[in-house]
């Protein structure tokens, strides 16, 4: 009986291995493909499920372009100016994401981005950039001019560096207000072929709203971007970080109220200031405490805050008895 026993033991022994459960080596899917490294990747890194960016980039490109364009602005031009938007944000996020690639997995709201989890390569990510960029570059090559041209490279550079930034500016978000304000000197560029004054009024006006609104973005990262020493302007306001997002505010609304004086725009655009200014206060009731949450919802909101005042450009236009309500 012990030798019989002694034999059995030896046997299963020897199938031990055999019977373990092996990993799962099947093929992946195309539905794994889509999730992990796929096109829903692609999609996450260009930020297509977040277009609020896109939208904060569209609304100053669109307010300049009617303005230099009397209120008529060129189809072409403003479908140039659409896509374009769309395909260098995209750009710019991606970019972003290389930048960010090591330290996105220790902050709270960036650790599923695909380079922090590993879906996508960072070589690819630039690859994609690039790409966008050039899409972006090639409508500008055909249809606008030399100026717009010479533009549009410098506007690429700015974005491309502007993730960098974070690194040693104290307040990166007044370069991502250029960056994001670069479509004013564009418009204006393509329409009438110079930078006349009112062009860099609307830039440091868009400079000052790109710091109140990106300051409440990075109130929500305060604490992760102090840990992983990135320079942030809501670490450099510290306790004073509500009153210099007011203060952005305010000087936001008084720059293009002298915008609408000098272009000589009519009640409706200085209504729609007045219904942004309100907005503006209802940011405060939400960012005075300065949970994650509250802070997340006001900068979220500021997209309704040019929403309005591009609608306040139009309507300034259309209540003029000698401009049609047609495109030309």
């Amino acid at each position: 009986m012990w030798s019989v026993g002694w034999v059995r033991a030896v046997i299963l022994q020897k199938l031990e291995p055999q019977m373990t459960p092996q990993p799962n080596t099947v093929a992946p899917t195309t539905a794994t493909l889509t999730t992990r490294g796929g096109w829903m990747a692609y999609a996450r890194l260009v930020r297509l499920d977040k277009p609020i960016g896109t939208l904060l980039l569209l609304w100053p490109t669109l307010w300049a372009l009617w303005i230099a364009s009397e209120g008529v602005p060129d189809p072409t031009k403003l479908l140039i100016f659409c896509i374009g938007t769309l395909l260098m944000r995209s750009a710019g996020c991606a970019i972003n994401d290389y930048a960010d690639r090591h330290v996105d997995g220790a902050v709270e709201r960036t650790r599923d981005r695909p380079l922090a989890t590993g879906e996508i390569q960072p070589r690819r990510a630039l690859l994609v950039a690039a790409l966008l960029a050039l899409m972006a570059f090639i409508p500008v090559l055909l249809w606008l001019n030399t100026l717009t041209q010479m533009l549009s490279i410098l506007a690429v550079c700015v974005a491309a560096s502007y993730p960098f930034t974070k690194r040693f500016f104290v307040m990166p978000q007044a370069y991502l207000g250029v960056a994001f304000g670069f479509g004013i000197p564009l418009a204006f560029a393509a329409v009438l072929a110079t930078l006349p004054v009112i062009c860099f009024w609307m830039m440091f006006a868009n400079v000052c709203w790109a710091i109140a609104y990106d300051t409440e973005y990075a109130m929500v990262d305060r604490e992760d971007d102090r840990r992983l020493g990135l320079r942030t302007s809501a670490i450099l306001f510290g306790r004073f970080d509500v009153l210099a997002i007011m203060l952005s505010y305010l000087v936001t609304v008084l720059l293009l109220i002298v915008v609408g004086v000098m272009q000589q725009l009519h009640w409706p655009y200085f209504l729609s200031l007045g219904v942004a200014g309100c907005m503006m206060v209802y940011h405060w009731m939400l960012i005075r405490t300065r949970t994650r949450a509250g802070c997340f919802k006001a900068f979220r909101h500021n997209n309704w805050v040019g929403a309005v005042i591009f609608i306040g450009v139009v309507c300034s236009y259309v209540v003029t008895a000698d401009v049609p309500l047609t495109l030309r």
